[in-house]
């Protein structure tokens, strides 16, 4: 891990500990910091009515290879939540979920922190996740 890389997760990491709220956090390591929430109803329907895990991830952040990835399944549920965002934050974006970054980009950084509430709202509101112990 580069120190660089490690700089870049320490700051991601901040924005995923100012939203935790009472989600429960799944993994805080050197390299892994994930947030989850309990099942919620949309997230069944989905499922055909069975669980088939007992937590939902909400987001993470990870030190891979080559970036540091930040992860924010709201955004998957609700795709409309990137219509605002800006062409520099979507020149990041790895798929329909993840941000890779090489570099500390404080701009970059506060904008994700804005779309960070927003996809976690959404994603409670749509039912995919509920706080822990509200099911």
């Amino acid at each position: 891990m580069s120190a660089d890389s490690h700089s870049i997760f320490v700051a991601l990491r901040k924005i995923l500990r100012k939203h935790r709220g009472a989600w429960s956090v799944q993994e805080d390591s050197a390299t892994c910091y994930s947030l989850a929430g309990s099942v919620g109803p949309a997230a069944l329907r989905a499922w055909g009515g069975k669980l088939k895990r007992p937590v939902m991830p909400i987001a993470c952040v990870k030190i891979g290879k080559a970036y540091v990835s930040y992860h924010l399944m709201g955004v998957y549920g609700n795709a409309r939540l990137l219509d605002g965002i800006s062409k520099d934050l979507k020149a990041r974006m790895q798929g329909k979920t993840c941000f890779n970054f090489k570099r500390l980009d404080e701009g970059l950084f506060r904008e994700l922190d804005s779309l960070t509430a927003l996809s976690i709202a959404s994603f409670k509101k749509t039912g995919y996740v509920c706080e822990p112990n509200a099911v």
